[in-house]
């Protein structure tokens, strides 16, 4: 086991810097801390989904899982050269992804952000998964980054909105639909 934090501040980053996990220090704004900061944020949110009542063991499971994963990535983003995830962790996704996807309906229509409180808490987590893949799209313009992060997560926000469909339909809510025909065209 790694270090253990006996004392939470440390005052070193009262200066605007961080450390990184390979002992270098850099700005708390970098692109780099901001995209391990959005996947942290995403873990959160995952953890919002599965505080969130009628979480069947299903996708409890997958989510628990996923959050592990995250924990590696943000790891792999934290140390640059770090190697944490790879190709099987993106077909895992793809798979898990098809599973679920396989017993709804064809969409027909876009679906609303809704559905229940475990849906909605699964939406945002999709949504915030979408900033961290933008935010490790703008890191690897500038340092190198591996490409199983970004595919990991671009996989993930659908994953993501497939669950909050099977969310919002096994909690009896029904999915939200969008009302294109609301109010007439100008």
């Amino acid at each position: 086991m790694g270090n253990r934090l006996s004392k939470i501040y440390t005052r070193t980053g009262d200066d605007g810097s961080t450390g990184l996990g390979d002992g270098s220090r850099t700005e708390k704004d970098s692109l780099r801390v901001t995209a391990y900061g959005t996947v942290d944020e995403l873990n959160s949110a995952l953890g919002m989904v599965l505080a969130s009542e009628g979480v069947d063991a299903d996708v409890s499971e997958v989510l628990s899982q996923i959050q592990h994963e995250l924990f590696d990535l943000g790891g792999e983003l934290c140390i640059p050269g770090m190697a944490m995830m790879n190709d099987a962790d993106v077909t895992r996704l793809e798979t898990v992804l098809d599973g679920f996807n396989a017993d709804l309906p064809p969409l027909k229509d876009f679906i609303l952000p809704g559905g229940g409180m475990a849906a909605s808490c699964c939406h945002l987590a999709r949504t915030i998964c979408r900033r961290a893949e933008r935010d490790v799209v703008a890191l690897a313009r500038i340092e190198p980054i591996r490409p199983q992060a970004r595919q990991y997560l671009n996989r993930l926000s659908d994953l993501l909105f497939v669950l909050a469909r099977v969310l919002a339909r096994r909690s009896g809510h029904g999915e939200v639909l969008w009302q294109h025909e609301r109010r007439p065209r100008s």
